[in-house]
């Protein structure tokens, strides 16, 4: 997919496709005002956390970026995760040295000293919008390789 940048340059951004199956057993105490609730293998699960799950089954580590309530996550909330130290630097430098920030992706992954970072957008309903391409515009400006961030879109 190509999006154009705040400086109007023009990046050609990996994109991926999956379809998961919606949620049809107990309800989940907290959507956060209505996220949709994804079949993960059994379990419920945000879209988020169902893309981190396919990305841990290819070996990597990784978390979901809950800027909302500004928290690491790997399952449902209440629970929490803290990525190592070297990983929450490279999210710190991708972001010009803000940790938490308004268009960080959803996902950041981790293995052997690479980094990807996924942006889950829901197919028909959710679009990029202008904070994540400055936020995007501002991890290449810190050398962020272009191959390491993925626009993830999903159906259920």
């Amino acid at each position: 997919m190509e999006l154009r940048l705040p400086s109007g340059r023009i990046v050609a951004v990996s994109t991926c496709f999956h379809h998961f199956k919606p949620w049809q057993g107990a309800p989940i105490p907290d959507t956060y005002g209505g996220k949709a609730v994804l079949d993960s293998n059994g379990d419920p699960l945000f879209a988020e956390l169902a893309i981190l799950r396919l990305i841990q089954a290819g070996g990597w580590q990784g978390a979901w970026i809950d800027t909302y309530r500004r928290k690491f996550r790997q399952s449902l909330p209440p629970h929490l995760c803290n990525p190592p130290p070297h990983v929450q630097g490279f999210l710190c430098k991708a972001n010009a040295g803000r940790e938490w920030r308004s268009g960080c992706p959803d996902v950041l992954a981790w293995s052997e000293g690479e980094y990807v970072f996924v942006e889950a957008k829901h197919k028909g309903r959710d679009r990029i919008g202008k904070r994540q391409k400055e936020w995007l515009e501002s991890a290449i400006n810190s050398g962020l390789p272009l191959e390491s961030y993925l626009i993830f879109e999903w159906t259920c």
